[in-house]
């Protein structure tokens, strides 16, 4: 009898180790491009929540190329993830693939860029335009009045058309007034420092080196922008703008080479993707404190609050949060 009792005990303990893997929600992570120190911050707070919280995760980055990018995504599929969470190199063109997705009950979340024109279930970013509005605002509190240089991220990018919304909402008004001139407006593909470095040394022979602002979308793009600045003795001389905390811009920062960056805590953005990601694969309905509609329907959405970082408050934000150690921004 004891014989028989302890093999129904390995039975059921076998069951239930097949139960909870069946249970675990497997979720596939389509990044961009890990090229960038943003996403690979996003990509290690989120797997570590998200394994915390029981699920599997298989990250794939595109490196900047939407075919990739869809390529990864059907092979995700066919993994048979549960859900996918997508930050998209291009969110216009994924409306076949997340089709394809939808058939196969997968749930779809849109990381920190909206995908437009398809069935997602939900977006999780920042207020991204206001973001542009703090860029802007930061530069008018510079230099009111000059020559300024719009430097915006990837066009196919659906957040650097909300950046440069909030950058118009804010400097139109003084634009109208003639108190400042737009002497240039370019984009920067795949926001690639190399990219915004030729846009940059371009601008500044058009214009005679006569330019006082660059309003730089965010910190790969203000990189490069300085690294033109600077060959040519204006470094520290142009205000100039930047969003996501990089590192090195931060140290650019308390050099004064670059004016200010826009600081979204990743750690919260992050973790509560992860929170969402294992709700949504648990037929789970999350949270939302917004409503976006892309084209296709209304998205229910988490928004967080920006944060504007300059050198005054560097340690009262970054380094409480533990974004970044005291010891690394001040060598």
């Amino acid at each position: 009898m004891k014989k028989i009792m302890t093999g129904l005990c390995a039975i059921a303990l076998a069951l239930s180790s097949v139960s909870a893997l069946a249970d675990t929600v497997k979720i596939g992570m389509a990044i961009d491009d890990l090229r960038l120190e943003r996403w690979q911050k996003d990509r290690d707070i989120f797997v570590n929540k998200a394994e915390e919280l029981g699920a599997k995760v298989y990250v794939q980055s595109a490196n900047g190329n939407e075919q990739t990018q869809i390529s990864q995504i059907e092979n995700m599929i066919s993994r048979g993830v549960d859900v996918l969470v997508i930050i998209p190199y291009n969110g216009e063109v994924l409306s076949n693939v997340i089709a394809e997705a939808k058939r196969d009950g997968i749930e779809v979340l849109a990381y920190d860029r909206l995908i437009n024109n398809a069935d997602i279930d939900f977006y999780l970013s920042f207020d991204n335009e206001k973001v542009g509005e703090m860029q802007a605002q930061a530069m008018l509190d510079s230099k009111p009045k000059g020559n300024y240089f719009l430097m915006g991220g990837a066009p196919t990018d659906n957040n650097a058309k909300l950046f440069r919304q909030g950058q118009m909402n804010v400097l139109q008004p003084k634009i109208d007034a003639g108190d400042i001139k737009v002497v240039g407006d370019q984009w920067v593909d795949s926001w690639l420092a190399e990219n915004a470095l030729k846009i940059m040394e371009n601008a500044l022979t058009a214009n005679n080196n006569n330019i006082d602002v660059v309003v730089a979308s965010n910190d790969s793009t203000a990189g490069g922008a300085i690294q033109a600045l600077d060959a040519q003795g204006l470094a520290g001389k142009v205000a100039i703008s930047g969003q996501d905390a990089d590192l090195a811009a931060v140290r650019r920062i308390v050099d004064g080479t670059q004016t200010m960056t826009v600081y979204k805590p990743i750690s919260t953005l992050a973790a509560r993707a992860a929170e969402i990601a294992v709700e949504l694969g648990s037929n789970e309905t999350p949270e939302s404190n917004a409503t976006l509609n892309n084209g296709s329907k209304d998205v229910p959405a988490w928004l967080l609050e920006p944060i504007t970082v300059n050198k005054s408050n560097i340690k009262q934000t970054l380094v409480a949060d533990k974004f970044h150690a005291e010891k690394d921004i001040y060598q």
